[in-house]
């Protein structure tokens, strides 16, 4: 799998449009739907889902360091097979994902595929999940969290580090670069305090549907604030 994913890098756009996924795109969370779906079948235990939200409090309350407790939270996905995962991503995505998204969001994107920008799924969900939405969307590229497989199986742990957080920020600077583009020129839609260094980065931030944290950032930096539910 690659975290990375292009339709058509050689032809030249006017800017880029970069959006998160969950509670951005799509009113549902990819990550909790994919815990429901995996527990019902049998492949997320008691005691991972249990370890899960003990790692969000710990998290919440920045008890230990943010990468290590994010990159920690795929550990539930060891052992499954790497088939088994992209059939479970599929499942969610058509079954929770897909019927979530918002309408403004769709008109959003179209506007800025109008302008001649390239749009692009900047999000933590996993490459599965964020191929099929860029598909569906007719998107251009994504740019999210992949995890390593050995001889066909997860081992639990991620590629890199997971796509949240600071590590979005620098996937964003690393692709404007690779594409010829300038961050001041970009737009970038995200709804979460975590989001904060990605929306900096960019001269065009856009905080959807904001958690309280983010809300008072984008008042106080004056950054525009959009409220989707449809």
């Amino acid at each position: 799998m690659e975290t990375i994913s292009s339709r058509d890098n050689n032809t030249v756009k006017n800017y880029i449009a970069f959006f998160d996924l969950d509670r951005t795109i799509t009113k549902a969370i990819s990550g909790k739907a994919l815990a429901r779906g995996a527990y019902g079948k049998g492949l997320l235990t008691i005691y991972d889902l249990a370890n899960a939200i003990f790692l969000s409090l710990v998290h919440r309350f920045k008890l230990k360091d943010p990468l290590k407790i994010i990159d920690n939270m795929v550990s539930w996905v060891e052992g499954i097979p790497e088939k088994t995962m992209v059939d479970l991503c599929s499942e969610v995505f058509h079954e929770v994902l897909l019927p979530s998204v918002y309408e403004e969001a769709r008109s959003e994107i179209e506007y800025h595929k109008i302008k001649n920008a390239k749009v692009v799924i900047l999000s933590s969900a996993l490459i599965p999940i964020c191929q099929e939405m860029a598909k569906n969307l007719n998107l251009d590229d994504i740019i999210c969290s992949d995890l390593e497989v050995k001889n066909g199986f997860l081992t639990g742990r991620p590629v890199g580090h997971l796509c949240f957080g600071e590590e979005k920020a620098i996937r964003l600077k690393e692709y404007c670069e690779k594409n010829n583009s300038s961050p001041s020129d970009a737009w970038y839609y995200a709804d979460s305090i975590s989001d904060v260094p990605a929306l900096s980065s960019v001269g065009n931030p856009v905080c959807v549907n904001p958690d309280n944290k983010l809300k008072k950032t984008a008042i106080k930096r004056s950054w525009k604030t959009l409220f989707w539910n449809t």
